[in-house]
């Protein structure tokens, strides 16, 4: 018989997911209500605490994700006016602060429900799909990802990069369909919730190395 230690953590994690359920249907009606203009936009996205909440059973990606570039409402310019990314990328929305970042093809800004002391976004400007999308001439664009984040973990003083975790949210698990990367830090102050939402080896989040081996495999095979 499983110790009760185990049968604790196991009710505890089957407690999380009609929670993760219900914050990620939050999420898609408030897009569809900024979409309507009903309502004002929020910059991050929902899980944990906070940050990108994967449900049960999500509907997958729409509209401007469904490529790795352009999107409804872009009219192949890499900008969508219905992506609440890329209107924060381009200073459309005031209520969101843009944080230094030394790659002008990039903006960084912080998740506004943060699942660590740390929690940062690393957005492209121009409009892209999900990381799924990603082929393996977009290394380059995940490797600057990934620098861009380290530097702003410096910049805000810290510096145990042994103690960070970065990565994308695998489709149908990712609320919003424009490529972000999630920059968490420290990894092991992450409450309950955002480990469930933001776990290594699972089939809902992938982290930033694991893409770049996927990438480089996909182009050895190619």
């Amino acid at each position: 018989l499983p110790s009760p230690t185990l049968r604790s953590e196991s009710a505890g994690a089957k407690r999380a997911v009609p929670a993760c359920r219900r914050v990620l249907s939050l999420e898609r009606r408030r897009q569809s209500a900024r979409a309507a203009g009903e309502q004002g936009p929020m910059a991050g996205e929902e899980g944990g605490s906070s940050g990108s909440s994967p449900a049960a059973k999500p509907s997958p990606d729409t509209g401007a994700g469904a490529g790795a570039a352009g999107g409804e409402g872009s009219g192949g310019s890499g900008y969508d006016s219905k992506c609440i990314f890329c209107r924060i990328t381009h200073g459309e929305e005031p209520g969101t602060e843009l944080l230094p970042c030394e790659d002008e093809d990039l903006v960084c800004f912080r998740d506004i429900r943060p699942g660590a002391p740390h929690h940062y976004l690393v957005v492209p400007k121009i409009h892209m799909g999900n990381c799924k999308t990603l082929k393996s001439e977009h290394i380059p664009l995940v490797e600057r990802m990934m620098a861009v984040g380290k530097s702003i973990l410096q910049r805000n003083k810290f510096t145990d990069l042994n103690d960070i975790r970065m990565g994308f949210h695998w489709p149908p698990f990712c609320s919003i369909a424009h490529l972000h990367l999630h920059v968490l830090a420290p990894a092991s102050q992450l409450g309950f919730l955002s480990r469930m939402v933001y776990r290594l080896n699972s089939y809902w989040f992938i982290t930033a190395e694991q893409l770049m081996e996927r990438l480089k495999t996909e182009n050895a095979t190619s």
